[in-house]
């Protein structure tokens, strides 16, 4: 909720006028998390272009190799986006050759997503790419940093983590 002030009118104005608290990013959280992270997907992006894909692609990718084959609903939940704008992303990547689609077995309605083989000829080329931005960023700082900035995004994550539980996964 935006905190609103009151201030009085100049004595020629007859009505208060509302004006905005002032928010303070450089001690804001979620300001230092979000510039971060919109600082390495940048990045990734720039990187992973050479391959002629997308950060939000590369992402697509990720999931869809690290587990069962995905449906939609669940590939826009680890995503952290909304399913409508997986949906445009996954078709470009299925006309692209990076995803093979395929029915789920318990409900046809559902699709399930796959890397396809162009991808898994170059995805060793684009974990170089992740390698060397991760490196870029981590630069100058040591395993303790490291290990406390990691302590410190869980802690941060389990205490909002209350919010919003994750969908179960349907498909087979």
């Amino acid at each position: 909720m935006i905190n609103l002030r009151r201030e009085a009118a100049p004595a020629s104005a007859a009505r208060e006028q509302i004006v905005p608290a002032e928010f303070d990013f450089e001690q804001s959280v979620g300001c230092w998390i979000a510039q971060t992270s919109h600082a390495l997907r940048r990045a990734l992006d720039y990187e992973l272009a050479r391959e002629g894909i997308t950060f939000r692609q590369w992402e697509v990718l990720a999931w869809s190799s690290s587990s069962e084959a995905l449906s939609q609903a669940e590939l826009a939940e680890r995503m952290g986006i909304e399913a409508p704008t997986l949906a445009g992303i996954l078709s470009r990547m299925e006309r692209d050759g990076w995803l093979e689609r395929s029915c789920c077995l318990k409900d046809r309605r559902k699709k399930r997503f796959r890397p396809s083989a162009k991808a898994e000829a170059v995805w060793g080329r684009m974990l170089e790419c992740c390698h060397s931005v991760r490196g870029r960023a981590t630069e100058g700082l040591s395993t303790e940093e490291l290990a406390a900035f990691k302590r410190t995004c869980e802690t941060i994550r389990n205490n909002l983590s209350q919010v919003a539980q994750p969908l179960e996964t349907v498909c087979e």
